[in-house]
Formats: structure tokens, sequence, C-alpha cells
């Protein structure tokens, strides 16, 4: 069998000792691999990512092998009791031994290709209910019957030539456009329950309505409950746009800070944390620390839900957020919006930068049939919240909060 060179179609899970991902002992000739027989579970292909969940497998064939290819035993075992507490199952143990078991973990997901070898795609969550995998191979590897075992010693080393990527605590992300912010906006009118819209938006993600994409895996929402404390720059000239201070739980604040002159899609931003500055001194501190000449806006309010939505094509990222601000002082003054916003990369595989814009701009044709459906926005905008104050302060000129007195000074 060594010597064919046929490759099987199909796909499986393949499980192994958890040293053959973190390199904590060498791969031995008689420990297990064990080939579970499933259907082909990318959303799309090409694909990055691949999730599965165990239940959803229903029974299978599954193969047991010696690293050097002998074969020590099969069963149909059904996917909801493969790992029970993540830990090997009953049925796993009778098949891998006693002593193999308490390490058994799935190493890769293992796709045939059609003109011959396998791709293959690591393990980096994995969890009693299901497991995700990014793929490691740029092209396909081991060729021949996958019992052959002739793609395991490539997608091991595909794996250990990334493993400080793929066994971080993040697991694996990068960013693309580091420093700027990517995003298209909708003001939404009218305003819905943005709780129910988000909800329903993350319901229409699960049932694979926008093509290729899924909710984030193990990140599909997030809850945003902030005060913020905005204040418009004026100048110097290349320091424009506006400073927010944002309260954090811990102590201190998030101090976030946006340069452009007019609203945009791609904007300069970055944060920066751990400001121990008390709110009758955020002007003093823009003024005398950063040198800025600033604008107090008035203090609002922001209810925000994201819906993390991943291109299992590419990896990407992108947050579609429901975003509600109120003034703290006049919660009748409100600005609901809809933002697009690229967030992170999870592939360990080169990706052209420009392929995130492209496929923002898909997603946004989506997300903008999707909100003209609902009668909530027909085309975006890029109104910012700093705009929203301005023309709120503009309307309604009581709104001008008063610059706070220096400390240990008069007002400025």
């Amino acid at each position: 069998m060594s010597g064919d060179n046929r490759t099987e179609r199909g796909a499986w899970v393949v499980l192994g000792g958890i040293h053959l991902l973190n390199q904590t002992a060498p791969r031995r000739p008689d420990e297990p691999i064990v080939l579970i027989r499933v259907a082909p579970q990318e959303v799309c292909l090409p694909s990055i990512t691949v999730a599965i969940r165990w239940k959803a497998l229903g029974v299978c064939p599954v193969d047991a092998l010696s690293s050097d290819g002998m074969r020590l035993g099969a069963a149909l075992i059904d996917g909801s009791i493969l790992f029970p507490d993540a830990i090997a199952g009953a049925a796993l143990r009778r098949l891998v031994g006693a002593d193999s078991a308490p390490g058994l973990v799935p190493l890769c997901y293992l796709a045939a290709h059609p003109d011959g070898g396998y791709h293959a795609y690591a393990q980096i969550r994995f969890y009693p209910e299901d497991a995700c995998f990014v793929r490691t191979t740029r092209k396909p590897v081991g060729h021949g019957p996958v019992t052959a075992l002739h793609w395991l010693g490539p997608v091991l080393s595909a794996h250990a030539e990334s493993s400080i990527a793929l066994n971080n605590h993040l697991r694996y992300f990068r960013t693309h456009f580091a420093g700027t912010e990517l995003e298209y906006k909708y003001t939404l009118d009218p305003a819905p329950d943005i709780w129910a819209a988000s909800l329903e938006l993350l319901k229409v993600l699960r049932d694979g309505e926008l093509d290729g994409c899924r909710p984030e895996y193990r990140e599909e929402f997030q809850i945003h409950h902030t005060e913020n404390h905005l204040f418009d720059v004026v100048g110097p000239e290349q320091e424009v746009g506006y400073a927010s201070f944002i309260p954090t739980v811990s102590a201190g604040y998030v101090l976030k800070r946006k340069w452009f002159t007019k609203d945009t899609f791609a904007r300069r931003e970055e944060l920066t944390s751990g400001i121990d500055v008390a709110p009758d001194g955020f002007e003093e501190y823009l003024r005398t620390e950063l040198g800025l000449r600033v604008r107090a806006m008035p203090p609002f309010q922001r209810v925000r839900y994201d819906v993390q939505c991943e291109s299992m094509r590419t990896g990407h990222v992108y947050g579609i957020f429901f975003d509600r601000c109120s003034l703290l002082a006049t919660p009748e003054v409100v600005l609901s919006q809809c933002e697009l916003e690229y967030r992170r990369s999870r592939s360990v595989l080169d990706h052209d930068k420009d392929e995130v814009l492209r496929e923002m701009e898909r997603i946004d044709s989506w997300l903008r049939s999707y909100l003209a459906a609902h009668g909530w926005a027909k085309q975006h905008t890029f109104y910012s919240k700093r705009s929203f104050l301005r023309d709120a302060v503009t309307a309604r000129p009581e709104l001008a909060q008063p610059r706070p007195a220096a400390r240990g000074g008069q007002p400025q």
C-alpha cells in the first residue's frame, strides 16, 4: 500500500498525541494516529478556517494506526461521544489503549485535493463541543492513500514552522493595516431596537446567508456599554481629529485618538491604556501633555453590540456593529448606526492585504442590501461620532459644555 500513489477522496479529522502539536516530546513510531472519516466540513473552497461540531458529524468510520503505519483497529463512533470533557471517550480509549488516550487530541483536519494529495488544517482550539482548524499547507501534500500516512510528516513540519503562532494564546491572529481603522458606516433611520437587530443578524450569519462567512468561532457576539468624553482636536493641523476618554472597569481611562479632517473610510487610530486623569483634568492633559488645541464635546453614552463575522475563505474577521449613542445630559439626542469594520486575520498563510479591501466591498454590498430590505438604511455614510456631536451643539448651543478649569490654575 505504501507504494500506491492514489489519493483517496474525502475528509478526515486526525487525532494524535498533544506532544505532536506542542513539541514537548518527539514522535514515536508506535504511537497512535487516528483517522476519523467525515463529510467535507469546509464552508467554501478554497478555505482557510474550518470549524467542526462533534455532534454534527454523526456516526463516523474510525481507523487507528501506529505512526509507522501498523493497523491498530477500526470502529464506528458517533461524533457526539468522541471527546466528552475534551478527553478521549471510551470508544477511542478502546482503540488506542489506556496509556495513549489521555493525551489524544485533534491534530488536524485533512481534506483530499482533486489533483492528488491533501490539504491540512491545524487544530488551534479544542473543546468538548467543537474544534477550530486553520489551513497550514499552501499546496497539497502526501499523495497516496490516507492510511499510508505520507502526509503526516509534511503536515507536522508545516505545523512546527508556524508553531509560535498556532500555539500562542490568541490562536492565531495578525492585523493588516495596523494603526488604521477601515470602516463603512450606515446611519439607521428609523432606528431599530439594536439588540433585536443584532441577534437577527447573528442568526442570518449562522444560517450561511452571507456566502463564505460565518460568525467568528467562539467570539461571535460582544456587548459594549461605555461613557465617552470626546474632545474635538482642532490643531495643530497634523493632529486634527478627536481624542476620547473611555473609562475602564478596573481603573483609569483608555484614550482613543483618531486623525482625520473629514469623515472617511480609512482613518489613523491609536489607543492608549492606563490614562490616570480625573474628568476635570481631561482637557488640561490634552493641552499640556499632548500639545493639542481641543474643544470639549458633550459626554455621551455608547451602547454597542458586535456581531463578529469571519470569512472562512480568507480568515479575515470583520465586525458588524449596531451602535446607539445618546448624550448623557440630554438622552433624547441619539445617533444610531450600523458599522462594518475590519478587525483581524486568522491565517498563517500569506495574503495580499488588499484582499481585505475587496472582501470588505463584497460584505458591504451584502450588508447594504440587508439593511435596505429592513428599511433601516439604503446607503453608507462616514458620519462620525465627532460630526454627530458637532451637529448636536450647532443645533442646540446650550448642549456645549463649559471647559473645566485646569487643576491648579484658571480656566484657559
